[in-house]
């Protein structure tokens, strides 16, 4: 398996300075701020990109787990809330996904969506925080 390698470079104090993260496939550079991490300002933050990670991953993960079980996702869509608290430590990640599958029943998606939440690459990386899961299916 590849080995995913992105970088960041700060230059300066903590609430003056800036940075810049990027992804080397070039999908991804942008810049990060104290106002953009704790605050609202411009520019993104780490636990935006965990949020990001984190839904994409869930998704794909819960797709091969209902492929696997014969059936064929049409839309998997996941927003992935990331609280950050005092500390700062990330204290809560929700999973919020919408499903899209021919004949899925509610127990089915609960059950799959669980396992998704649980195994997916980045849900197990993150086991530290709490992380919650609403998964709705689209009829």
């Amino acid at each position: 398996m590849p080995v995913r390698t992105s970088s960041a470079e700060w230059k300066g104090t903590l609430k003056d300075g800036a940075g810049t993260m990027k992804l080397p496939s070039g999908a991804y550079e942008g810049p990060y701020t104290f106002a953009s991490r704790f605050e609202s300002g411009k520019g993104t933050n780490p636990e935006e990109l965990i949020g990001a990670a984190h839904a994409g991953c869930f998704s794909m993960f819960l797709s091969a787990l209902l492929t696997k079980e014969g059936f064929k996702p049409v839309r998997i869509a996941t927003t992935a809330a990331v609280h950050l608290g005092d500390g700062p430590t990330i204290t809560r990640i929700e999973l919020e996904t919408q499903v899209e599958v021919p004949g899925l029943s509610e127990a089915d998606l609960a059950k799959h969506a669980e396992a998704a939440k649980k195994n997916c690459p980045v849900s197990k990386a993150l086991a530290g925080p709490q992380i919650e899961m609403h998964a709705h299916l689209i009829q």
